[in-house]
C-alpha cells in the first residue's frame, strides 16, 4: 500500500497520491466532478470529451418512443439510470406529455436497476416493483426469464451504453422488446482535444485515461483509426498508459482489441478514481538514492516525499538513468532519450543542469569523467525498501 507522504520540510502540505501523474477524462457527462476529484488527490487532468450527449428534449427518436409507449402500454417498464429516467419524464413534460406518460407507468410493472434509479422513479410519484441489490442487469434479466416472459411487451430505458445480450434474451424468450433512447451519443463538436489527448497517449505523456462509458472508448478507437494510429494507441494502452473503466460494460469496447483494463468493485466515479489512487503510484518503484527516497512518477519526481517538478528533457534524462539504477549511462546513450536534441552532446549537459536544480538534490546523480552519469543508488539501502 502507499504510504501517505508528507513534505521534506516542516509545515509543508502532504504528497498527494496522485501528484505527479497525468489523467485523461474521455467523459462528456459529470467531466467535471470526476476531474475534481483527481485534482483534489494532486492529479493534473487533460479533458477530451470522446462525444457529446443529444438534449433530450430534441431527440426525435425519444418523443416517437415515448408517445408509441403511451399510445400502446407495454407489461414491464425497465428503467436503468436515474439521469435518464429524470431526462425522460422532464422531456415528457417538455412536449407536453409528462402527465400521460407518468399515468401509463402507473399502470405498469416498473424495474429498476438498483437504488439509484428507484430514488427516480419515487420522486416522480411512482412506485418501482423490484431492484437488485446487486445493481446488475443480469438479475433483471434473470428474474425477467424465471418470470417467463413470452408474449410480453418489455420496454427498455437505454442510456448511450451496450446491453449485450439482454435484448437478445428476452427477444429469444419471446419478448416483444422497445428500446426507449432516453439520450444519444454523437462525436463531440470540436475534436481538437480529443487529437491532443491521443497524441498525448502515444506519446506516453499521459499515465492513465479513464473511461465513463463504452460509446466513449469505441469514439476513441474510432478516431484513432481515422487517424491511422490505432495500432500505436493500443500499444500505448497495452504496455504503459492505464486505462481505468468504471465497470465492465465500458470496458467492452477496449478489451475487444485485447486492452486489459482496471475497474473498480463499484460502477461509479468515486471508486474509479480510489483505483487509480491505488494502481498509479503502486506502478512506481521506490528508488533509494544518495541517502534519499527517490520516486519517479509521470511529470514529476518525489524526493523524500517532496514534490519536486522536473522539466520535460530532465524527466527523459531520468527516466534513462532509472532503467539501470546505478549504473553509468553514456552521454551518447542520454542524448538519445532527449527529444530533438540534435547531435550535440553539450545539450545532455545542460539539461543535466537543469535537472540536478529541479531535483534540489544534486548528489543524486553522480558525474564520471569521460563516461556518463548515473543514479547513486544505495545497494545496501534495497531492504529498507522490499517492504514497502
Amino acid at each position: 500500500m502507499q504510504r501517505q507522504q508528507t513534505g521534506a520540510a516542516g509545515g509543508e502540505e502532504p504528497v498527494g497520491p496522485l501528484a505527479g501523474f497525468t489523467v485523461g477524462v474521455t467523459a462528456a457527462r459529470r467531466a467535471d466532478e470526476l476531474g475534481a476529484l483527481l485534482r483534489r488527490r494532486g492529479a493534473e487532468v487533460m479533458h477530451a470529451p470522446a462525444l457529446r450527449i443529444v438534449p433530450l428534449a430534441d431527440d426525435s427518436e425519444l418523443l416517437a418512443a415515448t408517445k408509441q409507449l403511451i399510445d400502446n402500454a407495454p407489461d414491464v417498464v425497465v428503467a436503468t439510470t436515474a439521469i435518464g429516467f429524470r431526462g425522460w419524464v422532464e422531456a415528457a413534460d417538455g412536449w407536453g406529455l409528462g402527465d400521460a406518460l407518468l399515468d401509463r407507468l402507473r399502470e405498469v410493472r416498473l424495474l429498476a436497476r438498483g437504488p439509484k434509479v428507484r430514488g427516480a422513479i419515487r420522486a416522480a410519484g411512482l412506485t418501482e416493483e423490484w431492484f437488485p441489490a446487486s445493481e446488475s442487469m443480469a438479475e433483471v434479466l434473470d428474474r425477467l426469464l424465471e418470470e417467463g416472459v413470452e408474449g410480453h411487451r418489455i420496454a427498455v430505458q437505454l442510456h448511450g451504453e451496450p446491453l449485450p445480450g439482454f435484448v437478445e434474451s428476452l427477444r429469444a424468450a419471446g419478448a416483444e422488446v422497445v428500446g426507449v433512447p432516453v439520450y444519444r451519443w454523437m462525436p463531440p463538436e470540436d475534436i481538437g482535444p480529443v487529437d491532443r489527448l491521443l497524441d498525448a497517449t502515444v506519446a506516453r505523456a499521459l499515465d492513465a485515461v479513464t473511461f465513463t462509458s463504452a460509446p466513449a472508448a469505441a469514439s476513441l478507437l474510432d478516431r484513432a483509426e481515422r487517424r491511422g494510429m490505432r495500432a500505436e494507441l493500443l500499444d500505448a494502452l497495452r504496455h504503459d498508459v492505464l486505462p481505468a473503466c468504471v465497470g465492465p460494460v465500458t470496458a467492452l469496447p477496449l478489451e475487444a482489441h485485447d486492452v486489459p483494463t482496471s475497474q473498480p468493485e463499484r460502477f461509479r466515479l468515486g471508486p474509479l478514481v480510489q483505483l487509480l489512487t491505488a494502481e498509479l503510484p503502486g506502478r512506481v518503484r521506490p528508488l533509494p538514492v544518495a541517502g534519499r527516497r527517490l520516486e519517479i512518477r509521470g511529470h514529476a519526481v518525489v524526493v523524500d516525499g517532496e514534490l519536486r517538478t522536473v522539466p520535460p528533457a530532465g524527466m527523459a534524462l531520468l527516466r534513462a538513468l532509472a532503467r539501470r539504477p546505478g549504473w553509468v549511462v553514456a552521454r551518447s546513450e542520454l542524448l538519445r532519450s532527449l527529444p530533438g536534441a540534435g547531435r550535440d552532446e553539450h545539450a545532455v549537459e545542460t539539461a543535466m543542469a537543469r535537472l540536478r536544480m529541479a531535483l534540489g538534490a544534486p548528489k543524486l546523480i553522480q558525474t564520471v569523467v569521460k563516461r556518463g552519469y548515473r543514479l547513486a543508488l544505495d545497494p545496501s539501502a534495497d531492504t529498507k525498501y522490499a517492504g514497502e
